[in-house]
């Protein structure tokens, strides 16, 4: 038994969120720069058990890949390669990032730290990891 690992994957960025291990609470953890992901996580699933990993599906309005589906496919591609024994799991993504902007605003949190990209990344991790929580089978 493992925990679950939401990412939030980005052009620049990579959030990571996390659930206990009784898989009950979701908690933003980090961002890495994208290009430190991977080496970020074999990092992590070392230490800690991982179950399986939840990443946002970019998509259009209308429910069609955008741009960054492409990259998105390929780095869940290198999840599979590097860690075989650990489903991949989509969870489309669309407007986490909006919603992730209103919970932080909602917080009180100043408006210098408002407008911290990382902070918006690691709240949307957890949205995506909350959201295949409420729909992921007990």
């Amino acid at each position: 038994m493992g925990r679950l690992l939401g990412i939030d994957y980005g052009e620049k960025r990579v959030g990571i969120a996390v659930t206990d291990l009784s898989k009950i609470i979701c908690s933003s953890l980090t961002t890495v720069p994208t290009h430190e992901a991977l080496k970020f996580l074999k990092d992590y699933c070392s230490k800690e058990p991982v179950e399986i990993f939840v990443i946002g599906d970019p998509k259009t309005l209308r429910n069609e890949d955008n741009k960054l589906s492409p990259k998105v496919n390929a780095f869940i591609l290198l999840l599979q390669k590097e860690f075989p024994l650990i489903p991949v799991h989509k969870i489309d993504e669309r407007f986490t990032s909006k919603m992730a902007s209103a919970i932080i605003l909602s917080s009180g949190i100043g408006k210098m730290k408002r407008q911290n990209k990382d902070l918006v990344d690691k709240v949307s991790a957890a949205i995506i990891l909350q959201t295949f929580l409420d729909t992921y089978p007990k």
